[in-house]
């Protein structure tokens, strides 16, 4: 396609490489003004590579980029800030002790004319900004005290104080309520209506169906087309992602749940600056059950599952799994008694990116017979059980099983951690966000294996700051706020608006 000034923003022949691998191969994009247009790709498909190239965090190895019709030269985000690009990333880059007004200026201050800073002035152009788009934002709160729906608005005004006329948004209902995504689908439409140009790069097919005009696709960093959303649906745009149908609906069998195998009781627990964050929590999880954990992040769900796996220690309170006390006890002692966990940061807690996928695989195991005898550690038994689990689970190594684990994508990593706990044959499994930047393809997957080990019998702890991960899976919903457990509910007696007043604070109407 020829550039056009009918267009804000065209991509034409983009490609970029990272050593020998190709991330994007003569990659297209033209996002006609005053449009919503989503970006859709698998995980590593290289979305946020090419958004990543418009707003000058990359370079390109080739390709031209032009925005009206006319040729651009984008060398760093200053640059792309001078063409009127703005970019929201899906971790907010805010100072929490500073107000709305300090972060929306912070980098582009307003000074009188001695050089000092003039925050009378900057607070009015800030309230003026807040006015016109009607962000409702107190310019004078700290980031600090304001909801996070509000902070992604601060995020969108700093971009608009800074004049931009197309906002690049990554992952932008990541952490938001259901409240929070109608508001902020709301906020891009009426964007659009005063002639801005957004961009979105999101997994969720239901909000690009909500909010997209048109969605372009890369798979595996090539170009795939762009559809009209409006002429689309989900099932159409998940197939053209991943190259292949793809159930979009869980399907399960009633539960039927046994004996308790979890117990909480009247726990409480502080994290690393003495403040408790878990205030007297009450839980039970029974065998053949799935229970969804719904809630904003930042609630004590972190402190929950650590006091659980004892990475740290409970100020109060009683942890039973089946009727045997684990508070304060070890890591190990969890372990042993059958304990599981996909954890929230499979960097951080469940790899060691520099060792082998055979390696990996056999950690909590290492000590087994199994593996080895006293200190010393069979390979060749770790790889013929690690080649068994890259065929049950659909491990996809580039190379074999010695392949080092930081070489695998983010799916492929995530089913190594799933295959690792779901072989321990646990009675308990605690999910911590399984699917987090997951495609759909890999979220099918994860969410069939959870299904399956409630059908064995295990009970399930699932928590996720995808509310229809936790209303699609779950058995039972027990919503967290501020630590404390505020309601419970079988699946299907409530709906994601009343789910999302809780999560906020709210009473149920």
């Amino acid at each position: 396609m020829e550039a056009s000034p009918e267009y804000a923003v065209q991509m034409h022949g983009i490609v970029k490489t990272f050593g020998a691998f190709t991330a994007l191969d003569h990659v297209d994009l033209d996002v006609k003004k005053q449009t919503v247009h989503a970006i859709l790709g698998e995980n590593g498909a290289g979305k946020t590579t090419l958004m990543n190239i418009l707003y000058g965090l990359y370079q390109a190895d080739e390709g031209e980029i032009f925005m009206g019709g006319q040729k651009v030269n984008i060398t760093n985000p200053t640059e792309a800030i001078k063409h009127g690009i703005g970019m929201v990333h899906q971790h907010f880059m805010l100072v929490e002790n500073f107000t709305v007004t300090e972060n929306i200026i912070l980098g582009d201050e307003v000074c009188g004319a001695a050089g000092v800073l003039d925050m009378a002035r900057a607070r009015k152009e800030v309230m003026a900004l807040v006015d016109e788009y009607g962000f409702d934002v107190d310019p004078d709160a700290k980031i600090q005290d304001i909801s996070v729906g509000m902070q992604q608005r601060v995020e969108i005004l700093k971009a608009l104080y800074r004049g931009a006329e197309v906002l690049i948004l990554d992952e932008p209902t990541a952490v938001l309520t259901p409240q929070e995504i109608e508001k902020l689908i709301e906020i891009m439409h009426d964007l659009v209506s005063k002639g801005k140009t957004i961009i979105i790069i999101t997994h969720k097919l239901k909000e690009i169906m909500q909010s997209a005009d048109e969605c372009s696709i890369i798979r595996r960093g090539v170009y795939m087309g762009t559809v009209d959303v409006h002429q689309s649906n989900e099932t159409e745009l998940a197939s053209k992602m991943v190259g292949r149908n793809v159930n979009l609906t869980v399907d399960k069998t009633p539960a039927h749940p046994g004996e308790t195998v979890l117990s909480i009781r009247d726990l409480t627990v502080k994290d690393e600056r003495g403040i408790e964050q878990v205030r007297g929590l009450n839980l039970d999880i029974r065998a053949g059950e799935i229970v969804g954990i719904a809630g904003i992040d930042g609630n004590g769900q972190q402190e929950l599952v650590d006091a659980i796996t004892n990475i740290v220690r409970a100020e109060s309170g009683s942890i039973k799994v089946n009727g045997e006390e684990i508070i304060n006890t070890t890591p190990r002692n969890t372990f042993l008694k059958k304990v599981a966990t996909i954890p929230s940061d499979r960097h951080r807690w469940g790899l060691v990116l520099p060792f082998t996928v055979s390696e990996n695989t056999a950690l909590e195991r290492h000590a087994d017979d199994e593996f080895g005898e006293g200190l010393t550690l069979d390979y060749d038994k770790m790889r013929a059980y690690t080649t068994k689990l890259i065929e049950q689970f659909d491990i996809r190594p580039a190379g074999s099983e010695d392949e080092r684990m930081n070489g695998l994508s983010g799916g492929n990593q995530q089913k190594a951690i799933i295959a690792r706990m779901v072989t321990s044959v646990p009675n308990l499994l605690i999910a911590f966000q399984p699917t987090r930047g997951l495609d759909v393809g890999a979220i099918e997957f994860v969410h069939k294996t959870l299904i399956a080990e409630r059908d064995r019998g295990a009970a399930i702890l699932l928590i996720s700051f995808e509310l229809d991960e936790v209303m699609d899976v779950s058995d039972t919903i027990a919503v967290i706020y501020h630590g404390q457990i505020t309601g419970t509910f079988a699946q299907g007696t409530v709906d994601e608006n009343q789910l999302g007043l809780l999560m906020a604070g709210g009473e149920m109407r």
